[in-house]
């Protein structure tokens, strides 16, 4: 596979692009995303309230990142996912790079973010990145990184 051709942006993508991301990426989130939320209102939200960080192959959205961006310096990362066949090329880490650097344009002191237990290459993901467990609620990991 081929990832060099790979463009980065920041909110460019449709809610319609963000719906097709979601789903096709359902079965890949520990439980599944379809077995949690409705992936048509949970598109509407990230697409109205939410700053995206995304990663383009031509014109698929191959990868994608959604935050809330909040007055009081905090930041929650409420969706990270990467097409499957475009998975393990550093897509996930290009973007949450990405999106640790708009936080602190934008002086936010915190982000955070919920992983399944389970979801091992997550979870190392997120620790690399410097992110920490500060909170275990049943299967969930709540974890946060200081900008």
């Amino acid at each position: 596979m081929k990832t060099t051709g790979i463009q980065y942006k920041i909110k460019t993508a449709t809610e319609k692009e963000i719906l097709f991301h979601l789903r096709e990426c359902s079965d890949s989130f520990i439980p599944p995303l379809a077995e949690r939320v409705s992936v048509n209102d949970y598109a509407q939200k990230i697409y109205e309230k939410s700053v995206t960080f995304e990663a383009w192959s031509d014109q698929l959205l191959v990868g994608f990142i959604a935050a809330y961006f909040n007055l009081n310096g905090s930041a929650f990362i409420t969706n990270v996912s990467v097409l499957e066949k475009f998975g393990g090329y550093g897509i996930a880490s290009r973007m949450l790079d990405m999106c640790i650097r708009y936080a602190r344009k934008d002086n936010i002191q915190e982000l955070a973010l919920d992983v399944n237990k389970y979801n091992t290459v997550e979870i190392h993901l997120y620790k690399r990145f410097g992110f920490k467990v500060h909170e275990v609620n049943g299967d969930t990991l709540a974890m946060k990184r200081q900008i």
